[in-house]
């Protein structure tokens, strides 16, 4: 690991300006960033911490839905959002294991993108709005390709606002060692429709499966997607998974995940 100053703000005022400095990058649970200083992959001259930040931190309900501030860990969302967003509560509480709970963070995890991470496919099923230090982004526009957003140099994310579906389940087929998502699927019901985001599956990171969205929305069950294929073109193939098991697993956990959500 190379040299760096470490600095951590208060206030979000404090933290940008922080990260005007040349070389400086911003920190939150570390999950990711800390082990890729550590292999001298990333060597960032400065360090600004976001978890000092008491204004990105915590749950409530406020305008427009559940507003999650964000630097707040896995576990205090598990914990604190079960009782206005059960299946956004569970998809955290499922993260990792208890270590990784308590020290990464919603934020963390959206502005990195990781294309096996759980939390995108809330964010992007759920249509909520990513709210960063200069703007309010669509989810539909904020993930843009693995391991890339909209997210501009010196930009980060100061909360994440969900609205609050009909009904909603997350299910994810675990990579036992590291426990992402080999794949995962959360479908979100609104009145006007549903929305179904995939995870962990393709080489263009989180995306919606639209076919399945208009099938579910005249539909709402397992059975409405039964006649419905996943190309296997754009799917990850590794050692875990060829792209074709991925592109079914995409069908299977939508079907398991709209019969847990009803």
């Amino acid at each position: 690991m190379h040299n760096f100053e470490f600095v951590k703000p208060s206030t979000i005022a404090d933290a940008i300006k922080a990260l005007s400095a040349e070389g400086a990058q911003p920190l939150s649970g570390g999950q990711t960033l800390l082990p890729t200083m550590k292999q001298r992959l990333a060597a960032p001259d400065v360090l600004v911490s976001l978890t000092g930040i008491s204004e990105m931190q915590g749950v409530c309900m406020g305008d427009g839905g559940l507003h999650i501030g964000a630097a707040t860990p896995h576990a205090v969302v598990a914990r604190d959002a079960a009782r206005h967003y059960p299946a956004l509560a569970a998809l955290a509480g499922g993260i990792g294991d208890p270590a990784v709970r308590n020290r990464g963070t919603i934020g963390g995890s959206i502005a990195n993108n990781d294309p096996a991470a759980c939390y995108p496919s809330a964010v992007l099923a759920s249509g909520a709005t990513v709210v960063t230090s200069q703007r309010r982004i669509a989810a539909d526009d904020y993930f843009q390709g693995m391991f890339t957003t909209a997210l501009e140099e010196g930009e980060f994310v100061t909360e994440v606002v969900f609205p609050i579906p009909e009904r909603a389940a997350y299910v994810k087929f675990n990579q036992p060692a590291s426990r992402f998502a080999l794949t995962g699927v959360f479908v979100a019901k609104f009145a006007d429709g549903v929305r179904v985001a995939v995870t962990g599956a393709s080489n263009n990171g989180v995306f919606r499966w639209t076919e399945a969205e208009d099938a579910l929305s005249a539909d709402f069950s397992a059975g409405a997607i039964a006649g419905l294929t996943v190309a296997a073109d754009d799917m990850i193939s590794d050692l875990h998974g060829s792209a074709a098991y991925r592109a079914n697993l995409v069908k299977v956990l939508t079907g398991r995940a709209v019969t847990a959500a009803r």
